[in-house]
């Protein structure tokens, strides 16, 4: 994209936003990321330190997590393999067009998160949206998370026991309900309360080793299948037209990664356009085999009959399927604090923005509003995760809304910004990327209110 003349949204700064607002630039920051301050004295010449390589291992790191776990569901509602490579591959476009967009507002705007470009380039009304919805993101992904912990501690517990899960789920000790209870006041709780969050760099890393994994055991099992295993119904179309839209919040929620993207643009050695275009592409095609492997892989096994979390499809004995139990646990116990955070701070900037009182002003009471926000934030997910029965009912709501992180506010940053373009002719790629900044809104709006919708009136009523 060209770099027009002009500024974006000079009046920016009127509306009372202070540059300590909040816990701020740290709180959607990928792990392992260290960027620049802002306020560096030498702001033109500060580069950071990640590589090219380096950036796109990040990205994919953003990139994978616990949602591939639903792609084979996906793959089932959209209608089968090709129907559900065919929806991946024509939202990947947009997905890496969003990409680029928020690196082209972040050098436009001098803004170094997402939250803050969409404040510079969009104003006060779209920058509140954006904080609220991240913070509604990571609570319903904090759910999602609690979820998947009761999944898995279902199966292992019943291979421990050796018996059937309906039988161990009798006793009060292996009652789901006091099983995740267990675990996240004994582990998530103690990690989600300090007001920094050191280990990010090592949860990192072990979600990508436990998302390989449960990627190579879905494929190695279903080119070496347990014998046991029943042949199922391997549905080639979906069940309606409307069917596969159902398979968008999926996707959105997997590929997800747009949050976390412009702190590691910013981290680079040479934070260029371009150059984050190759970054980001590499890095969603890597993401894309990952995903288009479990998903295909996983759906093939168990077709119509598979569990909107795959692993709950394998049976509890199976020991490498209770490794990648095991490795899903770890790393979702360790990501619920990050993404906590992530949330907390958010609302801690709203808060702060609201009262007008800045950081410093605020020390005294900081504690103690950060030790309410993380009890009230731990008790919500934990109820509301004690009695959602399964992961797709949450990803449904709050895949929609990553639909508005990868398509709708991008393309809003995109429209504003070449609108602030200061030119006396305005070129056809001028007017080409305008409207491609509208479809993007468009088509976001559109996933996120037909996901929404059939989330609240289908799935939840049910």
């Amino acid at each position: 994209m060209a770099q027009g003349t002009g500024s974006i949204n000079s009046d920016y700064k009127d509306w009372e936003w202070s540059d300590d607002a909040g816990e701020r630039a740290r709180l959607l920051q990928s792990p392992s990321v260290e960027t620049v301050p802002k306020n560096s004295e030498s702001q033109g010449n500060s580069l950071g330190a990640t590589s090219a390589l380096g950036a796109v291992f990040i990205v994919v790191n953003a990139a994978l997590g616990a949602g591939l776990l639903n792609f084979p569901a996906a793959f089932s509602m959209a209608g089968g393999v090709a129907a559900g490579i065919t929806l991946q591959m024509c939202m990947l476009i947009f997905i890496i067009g969003g990409l680029v967009i928020l690196a082209y507002c972040s050098q436009a705007s001098n803004e170094r998160t997402y939250q803050e470009v969409v404040w510079a380039v969009c104003g006060k009304v779209p920058g509140v949206l954006c904080e609220v919805a991240i913070a509604v993101y990571t609570f319903g992904t904090c759910i999602a998370f609690l979820i998947i912990i009761g999944d898995q501690e279902d199966k292992i517990i019943a291979a421990l026991m050796k018996e059937p899960e309906e039988v161990g789920s009798s006793r009060w000790y292996t009652d789901r309900k006091f099983t995740i209870s267990i675990t996240a006041f004994l582990l998530i709780l103690p990690l989600s309360i300090p007001k920094e969050i050191g280990f990010q760099k090592y949860a990192s890393s072990l979600s990508v080793i436990g998302t390989w994994y449960v990627t190579a055991v879905i494929i190695i099992k279903y080119i070496w299948p347990d014998k046991e295993l029943v042949p199922v119904e391997i549905p080639t179309s979906p069940s309606t037209w409307t069917a596969v839209f159902n398979a968008m919040p999926t996707i959105c929620f997997g590929f997800q990664c747009h949050v976390s993207s412009v702190p590691v643009f910013n981290s680079m050695k040479q934070p260029e356009v371009k150059t984050w275009g190759a970054v980001v592409t590499a890095a969603m095609v890597i993401a894309l085999f990952v995903y288009t492997g479990t998903g295909i892989c996983g759906f093939l096994t168990f077709g119509a009959g598979v569990e909107q979390d795959v692993l709950m499809s394998y049976p509890s004995n199976d020991i490498p399927v209770a490794l990648a139990r095991a490795f899903i646990i770890l790393c979702v116990l360790t990501s619920y604090p990050i993404l906590h955070f992530c949330g907390r701070a958010v609302l801690e900037g709203l808060w702060l923005r609201y009262t007008g009182v800045t950081v410093e002003e605020d020390v005294v009471r900081e504690r103690r509003r950060r030790l309410l926000q993380t009890i009230s934030w731990f008790l919500l997910t934990l109820l509301l995760a004690l009695f959602i029965p399964d992961i797709g009912k949450v990803i449904s709501v709050i895949g929609g809304l990553a639909a508005c992180f990868i398509f709708v506010f991008p393309g809003l940053c995109l429209i504003q910004a070449k609108l602030s373009e200061i030119q006396e002719t305005r070129a056809i790629s001028w007017w080409a990327q305008v409207s491609y900044g509208v479809f993007m809104v468009t088509l976001g709006a559109f996933i996120f209110g037909q996901t929404t919708a059939n989330a609240i009136f289908v799935d939840l009523t049910a």
